[in-house]
């Protein structure tokens, strides 16, 4: 059976200087297909930022996002994301309960809930009515400190007995992606794989954006 061409999921850096960062956003935005969008700021030290950093952020950013037709998440706070008209929350094991999280943002708005390497949380986020659940980490990443160790048959298995889409994230770049894409990732979550990206991040959503097209080609042939 064949399944809808996987995208991209993009997260911010978890630092950004603000200065410029909506023209690079702009610019890498520009280059390719993006289904989403999740602003994820913390401190230096790991710590949450303050709610009128995360404010500030949203303010400047979510146009951008939406210029490009690119949903925008906030990530662990539900109670901001509804205040500041965002396009939904992600959120961890650790955030909030689905309901309660889908109490502050309606029924409308996207809520994706991680799920580390667990089948048992995905299917009780994707049986409460989550919109998509994100499985992870997959390679090794320095943007957060990974928790669980998810295998591609996860994502496979995932795709024959439920209907959300589910996104891999976790160390993901061009290099490593095509085996997640084969296994049925719905949605590849980038962030250190893109804004590190050596020729730039327009360049990096350009490349991952080739690598879909290259095998939902090969599937269609």
């Amino acid at each position: 059976m064949s399944r809808p061409r996987t995208r991209l999921y993009l997260i911010t850096p978890p630092q950004i200087d603000f200065t410029d960062f909506d023209r690079t956003l702009d610019t890498a935005l520009a280059a390719g297909d993006v289904g989403a969008l999740q602003l994820r700021l913390k401190q230096a030290d790991g710590t949450p930022c303050q709610d009128k950093e995360i404010e500030a952020a949203v303010k400047q950013l979510m146009p951008v996002a939406h210029r490009h037709n690119v949903a925008f998440l906030l990530n662990d706070r539900p109670d901001l994301a509804a205040a500041l008209g965002c396009d939904g929350v992600h959120i961890g094991q650790q955030d909030m309960a689905y309901k309660e999280a889908r109490g502050h943002v309606g029924d409308k708005a996207i809520v994706g809930v991680t799920c580390h390497d667990s089948r048992h949380l995905a299917m009780l986020a994707g049986e409460a009515g989550a919109d998509y659940v994100a499985f992870g980490a997959f390679f090794p990443t320095q943007t957060k400190t990974a928790t669980a160790k998810a295998e591609t048959d996860l994502l496979s298995w995932w795709q024959e007995v439920m209907e959300p889409p589910c996104v891999a994230i976790g160390g993901i770049t061009q290099a490593n992606a095509a085996p997640l894409i084969a296994a049925g990732a719905d949605f590849i979550a980038v962030c250190g794989g893109v804004w590190n990206h050596p020729s730039g991040p327009a360049a990096a959503i350009a490349a991952f954006n080739t690598l879909f097209d290259a095998h939902f080609g090969q599937q269609q042939a």
